[in-house]
């Protein structure tokens, strides 16, 4: 049998130093191999030409082309994963969300200082990166978005439940974890919920600054609430609650109600916010009160949460491996029978409606 052929990976930055060290940093694994590297677009797509690279690593602000505009030609004639790398700032968050939804896999900011040294503590992250971009499948960004909510699922398809052990409270929680693929995911399942949805708690695997733009911009598309969490905030009817890039969100119990509590902590696997970290509160605190919903994503963050959240009576949900553009987390929880159901994206809104009304007491 032959190996498999390593990653062709393309660098396009204006930065000498940044090409240097990232093709240094590369080079030392041995599924990855750097083809090329250009200081614009321009350069790039004059030497891409010669030889297409599988993954290419982008900055967003280099001279004559900027990056989202070169994304876009990219995803446009040519789809191909792309990650960014960049120094966006708080106020350039919105950029790197733009990028994301036009076909950008991967977000990885880059500090202005320490360059050098930053990037060889991000070595793991970011060849990690590169792997989960070269799995995904581009078509399904094109294709995620449903126009509305299709009840495809019955309730009569969701096991029957003790409407007994709920008489404490009538509240809900709907928990859902994401990574590669989830930006256009999440807007696929969000924007076709109305404002009467239940309350939602949401981890997406993104950096520190870019999740309160992420949120802004859901919730000018969509008739919920959408916001980045803050300690405290209440899981209600209409809104859903992001987790902080950079900081872990848990939930928890307040006498009837339900609540984020949003705090800094090491890293679980590898990830900060961690989808685990969610799906395990959820567990713990609301119990067979909550769904729990896994999507697209590189990895097995949230597999052993979800599977936590079912055996403590949630209901839960994996995206099928059709609709996903990483099918890396989902088939992970799959693997540990944690899903109780394995649903395409365009059908999981209608779940999360019909999870609220089958568990409405009587």
């Amino acid at each position: 049998m032959s190996a498999r052929a390593p990653i062709q990976v393309f660098i396009v930055d204006d930065s000498a130093v940044m090409r240097q060290v990232l093709s240094e940093l590369l080079a030392g694994s041995p599924d990855i191999r750097v083809i090329g590297t250009a200081a614009d677009p321009l350069f790039a797509l004059q030497k891409m030409e010669k030889q297409w690279p599988d993954v290419i690593v982008l900055d967003i602000e280099m001279p004559r082309m900027d990056g989202l505009t070169f994304l876009r030609k990219i995803m446009a004639e040519r789809p191909t994963p792309v990650i960014i790398c960049s120094t966006l700032t708080q106020e350039g968050a919105s950029v790197g969300v733009d990028a994301l939804n036009a076909g950008a896999v991967e977000l990885i900011t880059k500090p202005k200082a320490g360059l050098k040294e930053f990037l060889v503590e991000e070595r793991r992250r970011l060849i990690n990166a590169i792997q989960s971009a070269a799995q995904a499948r581009l078509h399904k960004l094109r294709t995620a978005t449903p126009v509305q909510v299709a009840p495809k699922v019955r309730l009569e398809d969701f096991p029957e439940t003790q409407a007994a052990k709920l008489e404490l409270t009538t509240e809900r929680v709907v928990a859902i974890g994401a990574s590669t693929g989830g930006t256009q995911a999440l807007e696929a399942v969000l924007s076709a919920l109305p404002n009467t949805a239940p309350g939602i708690a949401i981890v997406q695997h993104m950096p520190e600054k870019f999740t309160a733009a992420f949120a802004n911009r859901l919730n000018g598309i969509c008739q919920i609430e959408v916001r980045e969490a803050v300690s405290g905030d209440r899981i209600r009817q209409g809104l859903a609650l992001i987790a902080p890039g950079g900081r872990h969100m848990q939930v928890k119990r307040n006498g009837a109600q339900y609540v984020v509590e949003v705090r800094d902590g090491p890293p679980v696997n590898r990830h900060k916010p961690s989808v685990d970290v969610l799906f395990r509160s959820t567990a713990n605190h609301a119990g067979m009160n909550a769904l729990g919903i896994i999507l697209t994503g590189m990895g097995d963050d949230g597999a052993e949460g979800l599977l936590r959240m079912r055996q403590a009576g949630a209901l839960t949900i994996a995206q099928d491996e059709e609709s996903c553009v990483v099918f890396g987390m989902p088939k992970e929880a799959i693997k540990r029978d944690a899903a109780t159901h394995i649903l395409p994206l365009q059908q999981i809104a209608s779940a999360i409606l019909n999870f609220q009304q089958k568990w409405k007491p009587v």
